[in-house]
């Protein structure tokens, strides 16, 4: 049986009259899109239209939240939240997706945590746990998108919820299996064909490659191709060729 793999963006993160990417195009190629909730980028009418674009061209819908930080597009790490200041935050921002998908007759079938607070989630299991938890308040059958290898994917199949395990096209790993901060240098990979062929190597060897030459081992569900990028749709393009080529099928994950 041919090995199946999700590509999953990134995607409504413009704001205003301030735009970021190109979720139209985008949206041809990926399979699943993590829609920004308004606290680190979108707005309610972003919102609104990429719930429409992604209707029209079959992707699935999911939510991206994030802390509330829109100077810093949700990348700086916000220490001690309480509980339950985390968890109302995550509620009301799926909240606010779920109400704008519903009322196109939509649903939000996942959630991805965004930017620092996924990576600090994917490092500390007592955080994962809470955002998991909220998330499973929102909504209990939504499907969590986790940083496979990590501290997510492991309180995710502790609490027994539905989980699809990513991997990253355009973001370098350290060893222990977490990405590359990308204060760092290489740890932003620009190059479509290095990245195309670094995702192919992901799904058949089931292995991420650390920058040290680590190999870390994974089961990938899905595949982040960034959508903030410039080169973000030329990279997406070359990924889903390269895997299509080497006889890999996409699809939404989750679906027969």
């Amino acid at each position: 049986m041919s090995p199946t793999i999700d590509l999953n963006a990134d995607l409504g993160e413009s704001y205003g009259p301030w735009p970021m990417g190109d979720d139209a195009a985008m949206l041809d190629i990926v399979t699943s899109a993590n829609i920004a909730c308004g606290f680190h980028a979108g707005d309610p009418e972003i919102m609104a239209k990429t719930v429409t674009l992604c209707l029209e061209k079959n992707v699935g819908i999911g939510a991206h939240p994030g802390f509330n930080d829109l100077h810093g597009f949700g990348r700086r790490r916000i220490h001690g939240t309480p509980q339950a200041q985390m968890e109302a935050m995550l509620i009301y921002q799926i909240g606010a997706l779920q109400a704008i998908a519903r009322s196109q007759g939509a649903k939000v079938r996942h959630v991805k945590m965004h930017g620092a607070l996924s990576n600090m989630a994917s490092e500390d299991a007592e955080l994962a746990a809470q955002c998991i938890g909220a998330a499973a308040k929102a909504d209990p059958t939504l499907i969590l998108v986790a940083v496979a290898a990590t501290a997510l994917q492991s309180e995710g199949e502790a609490a027994n919820i539905g989980l699809a395990r990513e991997v990253f096209a355009d973001r370098a790993y350290q060893p222990n299996g977490l990405l590359v901060p990308r204060s760092t240098p290489g740890a932003v990979i620009h190059e479509a064909e290095i990245a195309a062929d670094r995702v192919l190597r992901m799904v058949e060897e089931r292995a991420v490659t650390a920058m040290d030459g680590t190999k870390v081992p994974v089961e990938p569900d899905t595949v982040c191709v960034h959508g903030d990028e410039p080169s973000a749709v030329k990279l997406a393009e070359a990924v889903r060729k390269r895997l299509e080529d080497a006889g890999v099928k996409i699809r939404t994950f989750g679906t027969a």
